[in-house]
């Protein structure tokens, strides 16, 4: 039976402290501020990075490094015979692309399975999970990739952003759209089914967007995943947020009260990756079917 690795990268929400006690690699994401070079989790906390935010410093994402990629695979290899990496969404990112390209070189060749299941955040926290288990029970690299990617679809994400901001300062959407849509205080609500993070509907106040999530979550494991009777022992829940965490726990707790029997669901801060285009006070929930 082969040894297979686990690797990731912050994206995934797992930080530094936690893939150690998990047993697995994450490779930080790096990020350009004000001309000088950040590490998610190594030299970039969420609080120095939302600073950066508030001071309206010009914030950068990127992708590591071709040479940090493969050092880190020589570095599992050294211990391990196979490793699955699973990095965010190749819609999302082009590092995806970049460590598929980088296992096909001779040295990783059949030794290197990298996952494009298309999941960003607390999914793809999930999938490594899934992948740890699947190891432990003695699949190969090449089975927990196949498996993986075949499951990508097995998720949805909604995020309902606070502000236009950020949309508007990366380009998203144009100054006009966003100086109309911060007049009318619209709260647009995104979601990932996929590849790209999409617009999925808009409201006209918090609450509204709350209840347009929920319902779409609601309806998502009613008619995608097999039905809300007994959706307990199929699905996990997981909630996500950019800044400060008070208004997550008020929003978790509105939508569990729908879904009894639950496990207490996850909740993490949204990958920087990710609340860079977005900004702080984003709030999102999502839905993962079990292996």
């Amino acid at each position: 039976m082969s040894k297979v690795a686990i690797m990731t990268d912050s994206n995934s929400g797992i930080t530094q402290a936690e893939a150690k006690q998990l047993g697995i690699t994450v490779l930080p994401m790096p990020f350009n501020v004000g001309g000088s070079d950040y590490f998610e989790d190594i030299n970039l906390s969420q609080e120095q990075f939302y600073r950066f935010l508030e001071e309206d410093v010009t914030v950068k994402t990127s992708q590591p490094s071709p040479s940090d990629v493969t050092a880190a695979f020589d570095r599992l290899l050294e211990e391990y015979d196979e490793v699955v990496h699973i990095p965010m969404s190749s819609g999302l990112s082009g590092s995806c692309q970049t460590a598929y390209m980088l296992a096909r070189e001779p040295r990783f060749q059949d030794r290197v399975f990298v996952v494009d299941n298309q999941r960003i955040s607390v999914t793809q926290r999930q999938s490594v999970l899934d992948a740890m288990k699947l190891a432990d029970n003695g699949k190969s690299g090449k089975e927990i990739r196949d498996f993986l990617f075949e499951d990508k679809f097995n998720s949805s994400i909604y995020i309902m952003l606070d502000t236009l901001h950020y949309l508007k300062k990366g380009g998203r959407i144009t100054p006009a759209a966003a100086a109309i849509g911060s007049l009318l205080k619209i709260k647009p609500v995104l979601t990932i089914q996929g590849e790209k993070l999409d617009a999925f509907s808009k409201a006209r106040t918090p609450q509204q967007g709350k209840k347009i999530m929920k319902d779409a979550i609601l309806k998502d494991i009613d008619i995608r995943f097999g039905g809300l009777e007994g959706a307990c022992d199929r699905m996990h829940i997981q909630f996500a947020y950019t800044g400060d965490r008070d208004k997550i726990d008020e929003f978790a707790e509105m939508v569990m009260a729908d879904l009894p029997g639950f496990e207490p669901p996850v909740i993490q801060p949204l990958s920087l990756s990710v609340a860079c285009h977005i900004g702080p006070g984003a709030l999102a929930v999502a839905c993962t079917k079990k292996i």
